[in-house]
């Protein structure tokens, strides 16, 4: 432990969902200690978000919220606002993500008045559109930040329904932009000795996804359109169909693997056509290419063109559900699956955060806690008696 990236660092998580949560795991992952906070009786929404469940605990807890500490605290009540900005005082990091400035305020746990008790913290707020802006104080969510960057107008087959992406990328995505600003704010209070304020939105974080298509609009000034499987700019670069039925991702993202292809079907005619010979010719030439490509893949098995694309160089894989991936040789010979035993749930496993550092190695230690779970351990360690954790449970600031 003592060895591990961010050893030594606290963490206030006082965020619920999965934006936050995931960000804080991460930086427990990465060897901080972190302190989760959750309302008394009703705790992180994302305990009711089921089924599945395991006995009591939903399952889409359990996959956010590993290497914490867990407390029940009321921070409406003074005495639990007390105990929140003596937990800050001793931090080096605080995430939130209450919806509006006005309860930022309200609770007094808004940037202002924790860097004025703590100037080292690094104070990081996720929210659906930031916190400045005409937007800044409108709940947001995945899906919403999904529909509104342009993702899901691209998502889904050519004449279908816009489709969100299966599972919650803006959450996701804010949750990993959170790390990286929190990581360069560290690095920054290296120099300066000084904490600062980093502001993440899920909306922001999901309009990264649109990257090459962006590009592609900015220099044209044309809206990008649903093209389902098939790639704006590379060709052949989608799923194709074995002989067997079966579906893999055919993957020629340069003109040395297209002639490795060719070579490889006995087609050498197509890497020698003016019309095939070069990526953006391929891709003008899409509907005169395809077909042929096709009609090639459907003469072997999918099982049999894994094998072979991949000897050839050709970049190629398996349509896999989750099962398959999850189970998947090389994925889990590098440490893909983690495994901890749950004091009330036996063994339960989760994703690993996939860094891999050579010398500061990634610990996995502790399991998803329960409601409350590690208040009177965190009480006592600053400060609290017996006889006041006590008291405090008794008039419900604590659970």
């Amino acid at each position: 432990m003592s060895d591990s990236p961010l050893a030594g660092l606290r963490v206030i998580d006082q965020t619920q969902a999965l934006a936050g949560p995931y960000c804080a795991m991460m930086l427990g992952d990465l060897g901080a200690d972190v302190i989760k906070i959750e309302r008394p009786g009703v705790g992180d929404q994302s305990r009711q978000w089921g089924p599945p469940y395991i006995q009591d605990q939903s399952t889409y807890y359990l996959a956010a919220n590993r290497n914490k500490r867990g407390i029940g605290l009321n921070i409406a009540s003074d005495e639990g606002r007390e105990i929140i900005h003596k937990l800050v005082d001793g931090a080096d990091i605080f995430l939130t993500n209450l919806a509006t400035r006005q309860s930022l305020k309200k609770y007094q746990i808004d940037y202002d008045t924790l860097s004025a008790r703590n100037p080292r913290l690094i104070y990081a707020s996720i929210s659906g559109y930031g916190r400045t802006g005409p937007r800044a104080d409108q709940p947001g969510y995945d899906l919403v930040a999904q529909a509104e960057s342009g993702t899901m107008s691209l998502t889904g087959e050519v004449d279908g329904a816009p489709m969100r992406f299966l599972s919650p990328m803006a959450d996701l995505t804010c949750g990993m932009f959170t790390l990286i600003g929190i990581l360069a704010a560290l690095n920054a209070r290296h120099r300066t000795g000084k904490g600062q304020f980093i502001d993440q939105s899920l909306q922001e974080g999901q309009v990264t996804w649109l990257d090459n298509y962006a590009g592609e609009y900015f220099a044209t000034g044309e809206v990008p359109q649903r093209m389902g499987n098939r790639h704006p700019q590379i060709a052949p670069y989608e799923a194709v169909q074995g002989s067997d039925g079966d579906w893999f991702i055919l993957g020629v993202g340069s003109d040395n693997v297209f002639r490795s292809f060719c070579t490889l079907v006995n087609r050498d005619d197509l890497a020698t056509d003016s019309r095939f010979a070069e990526n953006a010719k391929r891709v003008a030439n899409y509907d005169a290419l395809m077909p042929t490509i096709r009609d090639i893949i459907k003469t072997r098995t999918v099982e049999d063109w894994l094998s072979t694309l991949r000897e050839a160089g050709v970049p190629a894989g398996r349509i896999n559900t989750i099962d398959s991936a999850l189970n998947d040789e090389h994925l889990q010979e590098r440490g893909i699956i983690i495994e901890l035993e749950h004091p009330a749930l036996g063994l339960i496993k989760s994703i690993a955060t996939p860094v891999h550092l050579s010398d500061t190695a990634l610990v996995y230690r502790r399991h998803p806690p329960r409601l409350g779970e590690h208040t009177d351990e965190v009480l006592a360690a600053i400060g609290y008696t017996d006889s006041q954790i006590g008291a405090l449970r008794q008039q419900s600031v604590i659970a």
